[in-house]
């Protein structure tokens, strides 16, 4: 019970804030309201001075309004006291304005006026004007910050989690300088308020004391003016702590370490300005300065300058012979390796990265313009929305041992793929019949990413090119192209266990019920990495985990074939599947014949785990020259073929084609959604 009331006892405090503007409070609770007012803004005031950026203490803008609201209550509650007990609000407020006054009610109500004053125009003022200028130029600068980010990301800099924070945390800076801007307003109008309330109490009393015949004149002038002042000060004390804690976090840049500490160590880091103020000082004695102040200001800081610079230059001395160790250590290579962690960091391997040569650097280099990166966060994008996997961060750098003009990719470490640019030319890919005069000089190549014949061309023949009807690729994109499709071939081996995680409590922030009812209890995240590691291998999305989820808590309790979850996986993502190989309503085929598909069957070996086909090598070349055949009469028709088998033959015969012909897709009946028209080109029969 006690905790749950310490969990709601912000709420709790708002409430009975609000009720007190209508409960009278006694003298007692008055004087308790009061020093509890005086406290918070003290915390908070020393809580600014502490913190080293602004988002450390998020909540400030709901602070201010909770603290304003606490003041304008108690305003109402001493007015109340005052105005009905002649004078009288506590202790705290007596005791405040006989300190002040002194027996002299001009004084008092002077000092009370000049503290409002400097609060309203020095502070809040400047406070809610740098509060106001920090939101747009935060805002402003959103897109810029978000696309560092991005590039940071993509280069391999930082992770997917540690981008993920710091968008967040831009978000939540342009929302805590836009709430600050408005949150300052409440202590502008608290110190209107503040004015119209102390002269609510003055005239009021003392009209309330002629009417109740309280005193002569003296008498009622001096108990409410001294009530007046006192109840003022109670208010506007706490309330100039709180604008000087709301223009500390406002002004707060983020640093490494506190207010007091950042000051110390930057008035230290020029010690001149010390020394050169204090030597300046005694030339105020000739004008009337009192001497003994002066010369003992000026000795302090002669004193303090001299020593920071001494203790500055020995600093200096120490780091230079520690640079210098250290340097001496690192280019000895045998040296740097005796340390164990320094072996220990050769062992990181980057799941993806590219490597160019020295003159494809003003592609990838931002500050010469080029936009690979930008590209790269594109295609992360692009691949997410299609496919359900990010493409985790690539590492980006350059080698000496490539030509000029190449660049390679590299899968885990190892090179998957090579290829060749020129930065100043357009990769033209030609039409399908070109006439002779429509023959463009150029640079006879290979287009990388597919192996179309095409042809560098220069700029200056761009426009002519062109109105020849060829396909012009710029050189960055024909890099990412290259790379698109070597990620979507290889999309399986970038599917590791820590993205299947993220993957899966991505999910849960949707659907937590399906992944506490699947993971771990049906099926374990290493057995759901398989089976997704499968369906990304034959190019088929992940992107509705929830589907595949679901299908695997209805068959993984039963089925313990890894080979037939797949299956039966695809069976339900069969909508995703046509859609990703239909064109215009239409799937283009080549089944296989039932006679094949039954000597498949009869074949089939069964090992722990799975089964494989057992066929005379005479059969399998056999069927593999009648593929082949029926292949290369499509040709023509279809970009990728496709075979249809039935389900339980398709697994295999895939495996068995993979070894032969990786590039054809293999679907069963069961893939196939109804709505789609399927037409045969051919049969596969022996």
């Amino acid at each position: 019970m006690f905790f749950r009331i310490i969990n709601n006892g912000i709420a709790i405090f708002v409430v009975l804030i609000v009720a007190f503007l209508i409960i009278p409070l006694s003298t007692i609770v008055l004087d308790f309201m009061f020093i509890l007012n005086l406290a918070l803004a003290l915390v908070i005031l020393i809580t600014t001075m502490y913190i080293k950026e602004p988002l450390e203490l998020s909540i400030y803008p709901s602070l201010l309004l909770i603290t304003t609201l606490l003041r304008l209550v108690l305003n109402v509650s001493s007015t109340r006291a005052i105005l009905s007990k002649g004078g009288y609000a506590g202790e705290v407020v007596k005791t405040f304005g006989e300190f002040v006054i002194r027996g002299n009610v001009i004084v008092g109500l002077v000092v009370f006026l000049i503290i409002v004053l400097v609060q309203f125009i020095v502070i809040t003022k400047g406070s809610e004007r740098v509060a106001e200028v920090t939101a747009r130029f935060t805002l402003d600068a959103m897109p810029g910050k978000q696309m560092a980010i991005d590039a940071d990301l993509s280069s391999g800099i930082i992770d997917e989690m540690q981008a993920r924070e710091r968008r967040l945390k831009i978000q939540q800076e342009a929302d805590f300088f836009g709430s600050m801007d408005g949150a300052s307003k409440f202590v502008k109008g608290d110190a209107i308020i503040s004015i119209v309330i102390t002269l609510i109490n003055l005239v009021g009393g003392i009209v309330v004391g002629f009417v109740g015949r309280e005193g002569d004149f003296s008498y009622i002038i001096s108990t409410y003016s001294s009530a007046t002042v006192g109840d003022g000060l109670m208010s506007q004390i706490p309330a100039l702590l709180i604008s000087v804690a709301t223009g500390m976090i406002v002004t707060r840049s983020a640093s490494n370490a506190n207010l007091n500490l950042d000051v110390i160590a930057q008035f230290a880091s020029q010690p001149i300005g010390l020394i050169i103020a204090g030597a300046g000082l005694p030339f105020l004695i000739a004008i009337g300065f009192p001497a003994p102040q002066v010369l003992i200001l000026s000795t302090s800081l002669l004193t303090l300058g001299i020593m920071i610079q001494r203790r500055n230059r020995a600093s200096l001395l120490q780091s230079e012979y520690e640079d210098t160790a250290v340097t001496e250590e690192v280019t000895s290579e045998v040296s740097y390796y005796k340390n164990l962690d320094n072996v220990y960091n050769l062992l990181n391997v980057d799941p993806i990265g590219v490597q160019v040569g020295y003159s494809l650097l003003p592609l990838v280099d931002e500050a010469s313009g080029g936009n690979f990166l930008d590209r790269v966060v594109m295609l992360r994008k692009q691949f997410a929305d299609t496919m359900g996997l990010v493409i985790p961060p690539l590492r980006l750098s350059d080698s000496s041992e490539l030509n000029p003009n190449q660049y390679q990719i590299l899968l885990r470490g190892e090179s998957i793929a090579v290829g060749e640019v020129l930065v100043d030319h357009f990769l033209g890919i030609a039409p399908t019949e070109v006439m002779q005069s429509d023959e463009i000089d150029g640079i006879e190549t290979v287009e990388p990413a597919f192996g179309m014949p095409a042809k560098w061309i220069s700029g200056e023949k761009r426009v002519q090119a062109e109105m020849a009807g060829y396909t012009l690729i710029d050189s960055t994109s024909v890099i990412i192209t290259h790379l698109s499709e070597l990620v979507r071939q290889h999309a399986h081996e970038l599917l590791s266990s820590q993205e299947v995680k993220r993957i899966v409590e991505n999910l849960r922030k949707s659907n937590e019920d399906i992944v506490n009812d699947t993971i771990p209890s049906v099926i374990t995240l290493n057995d759901l990495q398989r089976v997704l590691r499968s369906l990304l291998r034959e190019g088929v999305p992940i992107l509705d985990l929830e589907i595949i989820l679901e299908t695997l808590s209805d068959y993984a309790p039963t089925v313990k074939d890894n080979d037939m979850l797949v299956e039966y996986v695809r069976q339900a993502l069969r909508r995703t599947i046509t859609h990703h190989h239909a064109d215009a309503g239409q799937l283009k085929i080549i089944s296989l014949d039932n006679a094949v598909e039954e000597m498949i069957l009869k074949s089939l070996k069964k090992v722990d785990g799975g089964a494989y086909i057992n066929l005379e090598p005479s059969i399998i070349q056999s069927l593999m020259v009648k593929t082949k055949a029926e292949l290369d009469k499509i040709s023509g028709l279809v970009n990728v073929p496709i075979i249809l088998t039935s389900p339980f033959v398709r697994i295999y015969f895939k495996r068995l084609l993979d070894q032969f012909y990786p590039n054809v897709t293999v679907l069963s009946l069961n893939d196939v959604d109804t709505t789609v028209q399927i037409q045969a080109l051919g049969t596969i029969s022996i």
